[in-house]
């Protein structure tokens, strides 16, 4: 199963899409979110269309939102590429490196992004996303953690370099700038996915290839992450995982080409689609 969310900001519909049609989802829930993730199985969403009692939409002309309503929370995982962790000379770590962002910056899949002021370093990052289907605490081993996952989606992990790490403390500051998580176009349910540690995953910047890389490059795969951060803290339905960026971001590139206003960002991931955004000055 795949869903959006379509419509204007604060008021998208939630979707089901298929081989026949978009299907509104309000029959069964408000919102995709952490309550829908929690009480609706998939293979329930198929019968309810096919019994003909999810209205059909006619998606054309609609803004696309981000697949899943806010998160209660956003933890991202860093130098969770080997190629990544090469190319910026760093040591591959033991443990996931985990820190976390502000929920509020996930934006839809082709909205604006700020960059903010007083940047300098403007990083992109294309990242496959994770997001929790059941709460996952203390799980007893990676096994376990497939069962929790909701679906997979897009994700941009957009960093500003300077505020990372050259401006003292956590890394925070630098990846919780307005705008600076944009996600989508759609989530898609594990059963539409082959073997997730088998994913191509690129991103271009006006049209030129920058990332190019496979989801088998991950230090810790996507069930490992899932049952490790489950040790740490509790894992709520809708709550988003950024799992880790391979290589090419600007940080690595020589002459590190940083991102300015104008610039256009694609991104995409097989079985996931495409997403694209134009990056303007914070207003």
């Amino acid at each position: 199963m795949r869903y959006q969310r379509l419509g204007e900001p604060g008021q998208e519909l939630p979707v089901a899409c298929t081989d026949d049609g978009v299907f509104d989802l309000r029959p069964l829930t408000d919102d995709i979110n952490g309550t829908f993730f929690a009480g609706v199985r998939p293979e329930a969403v198929a019968g309810e269309i096919g019994s003909g009692r999810l209205p059909a939409v006619e998606p054309a002309g609609l803004r696309v939102g981000a697949p899943i309503a806010r998160p209660g929370k956003v933890v991202c995982v860093g130098l969770n590429y080997r190629d990544h962790a090469r190319e910026t000379g760093a040591e591959l770590p033991e443990e996931p490196v985990v820190f976390m962002k502000d929920p509020a910056t996930v934006v839809g899949p082709y909205d604006a992004v700020s960059i903010p002021r007083g940047s300098t370093k403007t990083d992109w990052e294309v990242e496959l996303g994770v997001v929790i289907g059941g709460a996952a605490r203390y799980l007893p081993d990676v096994e376990s953690a497939a069962a929790h996952i909701g679906g997979y989606v897009i994700s941009h992990d957009v960093s500003e370099r300077a505020f990372q790490l050259e401006r003292g403390g956590q890394w925070d500051k630098g990846k919780s700038c307005e705008t600076f998580n944009p996600l989508g176009p759609e989530l898609v349910t594990p059963d539409e996915i082959a073997d997730v540690q088998r994913l191509e995953i690129g991103l271009a910047v006006n049209g030129v290839r920058r990332q190019q890389s496979t989801t088998a490059e991950m230090l810790f795969g996507v069930d490992h992450l899932v049952w490790y951060l489950s040790q740490f803290m509790v894992l709520h339905p809708g709550d988003l995982i950024n799992t880790g960026t391979p290589a090419g971001v600007a940080l690595g590139t020589p002459g590190e080409p940083y991102l300015r206003p104008g610039d256009v960002v694609e991104l995409w991931i097989s079985g996931l689609g495409r997403a694209r955004q134009r990056f303007e000055a914070a207003p």
